[in-house]
C-alpha cells in the first residue's frame, strides 16, 4: 500500500501537467482530488466533483462501485484493461489502474485512467493533417497546370469574338469565356484564401452568433438553432473573417443535411474549453471546442474518413468544397475538425488552441 501525504494529494500543480486522468477517493469513495485530464476525460468540473461521492460526481463509474469498495476494504488494487464507461450518452474505452493509498490517517483509492480513444484520436488527427497537407500540395500542382491553359483559352476566345461578324456566332465564344471563368473560380475555391490569417483578439461567441444570424437570414425556417455557450471562455487570437467562414461552412452543411432528410430539425451551437488537449502531436494547456450538432440522418460510416477531401459530397447538387475549406481554415489556426455521426445526431467538433502555444 502506497502512502501519499495530504499535501501531495491536495497539490494540483504536478497532477495537472499529466495527460493521465487521476482521481483520488477518500474512505467514503468521495472525490478528494481530480486533475485537469480527469476533468476533460469525464467532462466534470473540479468544483462540482470534489467532496461528492464518486457515483454522483462521475456517474460513469456507478457500475464499478462495488469493485472499488472491495478494493478499498481489502487494500488490494487492480488493473482493468479496456474498461467501457458511458459518458454523456456515448461510450468511452480506457485502461484503469486502482491503487489503495493512505490519506492522512485514513485510507483511500487512487484511480489512474488512460483513454484508449485519446490515442486513437491523436493518431487519426496526425493522419488527417498529413493527408490534408498532401491533398493541398496536389491541388496546388493541378491548379497551376489548369490555370495556365485556361488563360490561353479565354484570351483566344476573346480575340476570336472580336473577329466574328455574326452575333449568333459570338454566342459560342461567350460560352467558352463563361465556362473558362467558371473553372477559374472553381480552382480558386479549391485553393482557398491566398493570405495568411490576420490574427486579433476575437470573441468566439460573437462569431457563432454572426453565423447563426446569417443562416437564419438565408431562410432556414424549418431549422431551430439552439445555443449552449460557456460564457467563461476568454477571447481567442484568430482571424475573425476566416473563423466565420469556417464555422459558416460547417453550419450550412448541417442545415443541408437536415433539409436532405425530414426537412425539420435542430442545429446546436456549443462552446466548451478542454484542458491538456492534444492536436496533431502538440499538447495545449487550454483548447476551445466548438460543436455544431444536427439532427439530420447522419453520415454513412464509409464516408466519415473522406468528407474532408475536396470534391467528395453526398449531395447531388453539392460541390464538396465547404468542409475541406473549413478544415483548411481551422488548420491555419493550429486546430482541427473532427466528426462523429449516427442516425439523428451528427457532431462536427472544431478544436482551436486558446493562445496558440503548446504546453
Amino acid at each position: 500500500m502506497k502512502f501519499v501525504p495530504r499535501s501531495r494529494v491536495a497539490s494540483d500543480v504536478v497532477l495537472d501537467g499529466l495527460t493521465t486522468a487521476v482521481i483520488c477517493l477518500d474512505a467514503k469513495l468521495a472525490v478528494a482530488s481530480i486533475n485537469s485530464a480527469g476533468e476533460s476525460l469525464f467532462e466534470v468540473g473540479r468544483r462540482h466533483a470534489v467532496g461528492e461521492p464518486l457515483a454522483q460526481a462521475i456517474p460513469a463509474f456507478t457500475p464499478h462501485a462495488k469493485r472499488l469498495q472491495d478494493a478499498l476494504d481489502s487494500g488490494t488494487g487492480f488493473i482493468e484493461r479496456e474498461m467501457n464507461l458511458r459518458r454523456a450518452g456515448e461510450s468511452i474505452s480506457l485502461d484503469c489502474t486502482v491503487t489503495p493509498i493512505l490519506i492522512g490517517k485514513g485510507s483511500g483509492l487512487l484511480l489512474e485512467c488512460q483513454s484508449l480513444d485519446r490515442h486513437l484520436r491523436i493518431s487519426r488527427d496526425e493522419l488527417l493533417l498529413s493527408q490534408h497537407q498532401a491533398s493541398r500540395e496536389l491541388i496546388r500542382g493541378l491548379a497551376h497546370e489548369i490555370k495556365n491553359p485556361l488563360g490561353g483559352i479565354r484570351g483566344a476566345a476573346q480575340l476570336l469574338e472580336k473577329e466574328l461578324p455574326d452575333s449568333g456566332q459570338r454566342e459560342y465564344t461567350g460560352v467558352i469565356i463563361r465556362e473558362a471563368d467558371r473553372l477559374q473560380n472553381l480552382v480558386n475555391r479549391m485553393l482557398g484564401p491566398n493570405r495568411m490569417p490576420q490574427k486579433a483578439p476575437v470573441n468566439i461567441h460573437e462569431v457563432l452568433e454572426h453565423v447563426r444570424q446569417l443562416c437564419e437570414a438565408e431562410g432556414a425556417s424549418d431549422i431551430h438553432f439552439l445555443r449552449d455557450y460557456d460564457p467563461s471562455i476568454p477571447e481567442i487570437v484568430a482571424d475573425r473573417e476566416q473563423l466565420i467562414q469556417a464555422v459558416l461552412n460547417v453550419v450550412r452543411n448541417a442545415g443541408q443535411a437536415i433539409a436532405g432528410g425530414s426537412g425539420e430539425g435542430a442545429v446546436t451551437l456549443r462552446s466548451r474549453t478542454r484542458r491538456q488537449f492534444t492536436i496533431g502531436g502538440n499538447r495545449y494547456r487550454l483548447v476551445i471546442q466548438i460543436d455544431v450538432e444536427d439532427t439530420g440522418p447522419g453520415i454513412a460510416p464509409s464516408m466519415i474518413d473522406r468528407i474532408f477531401y475536396p470534391m467528395v459530397t453526398t449531395r447531388a447538387e453539392g460541390t464538396g468544397l465547404g468542409l475541406p475549406m473549413a478544415q483548411y481554415l481551422i488548420h491555419a489556426h493550429g486546430g482541427v475538425i473532427e466528426c462523429r455521426s449516427r442516425p439523428g445526431c451528427t457532431v462536427f467538433s472544431m478544436y482551436l488552441p486558446l493562445n496558440g502555444e503548446a504546453a
